[in-house]
């Protein structure tokens, strides 16, 4: 089992791209579940999602204790604790200005994915566009899926600029895409 937990402020979109992560998974053939967890519910509040992909059933509905991945979209909620929570061989993924220098380790995995939002959606909305990053760690989790899930549950007035990212992001950290001629 893939266990994802992304970190977020209140009106990041953590939760949605959870949800699209998950909705890639099964456009894959995996099972998935993905849930939040979060306090008083306000713009700006620190909050947690979970995705969880499987070849088999799911039935574990609580809240992952150790990640294959961890994403956080907001470099304020980093904490090198972090690195206590992932699985063997796990990987931290950042949206952030600072070099990976200043983590200082090789697990934590950096990108200015807001300059990129920015450019693209008008927004420093980033929930979409780090995805781009775990399709090029993860052999499970591709492009092509989390474009179909990105044109089938999000509304056609936002998926074309989040397609637009996701493959910028992609292209910027060394990978390969199907941007099916939206760039």
């Amino acid at each position: 089992m893939k266990e994802i937990t992304w970190y977020g402020r209140g009106g990041q979109g953590a939760f949605t791209a959870s949800r699209i992560l998950g909705a890639a998974a099964m456009l894959k053939g995996y099972r998935a579940l993905a849930f939040p967890s979060f306090g008083p519910e306000r713009r700006g509040a620190p909050i947690r999602a979970f995705t969880r992909i499987s070849g088999e059933g799911i039935v574990d509905r609580s809240i992952i204790r150790k990640s294959d991945y961890i994403i956080v979209l907001d470099d304020s909620l980093y904490d090198k604790e972090m690195l206590n929570n992932l699985k063997e061989g796990g990987r931290i993924l950042i949206n952030t200005k600072r070099d990976p220098e200043y983590f200082g380790d090789d697990r934590v995995i950096v990108s200015d994915i807001s300059t990129q939002a920015e450019k693209i959606l008008k927004r420093p909305i980033v929930n979409i566009g780090i995805l781009g990053l775990l399709t090029g760690l993860d052999p499970d989790i591709g492009p092509d899926e989390i474009f179909r899930a990105i044109e089938e549950y999000m509304p056609n007035k936002i998926a074309d600029k989040n397609i637009r990212l996701l493959d910028r992001i992609i292209k910027l950290n060394g990978g390969e895409s199907d941007d099916q001629g939206l760039s």
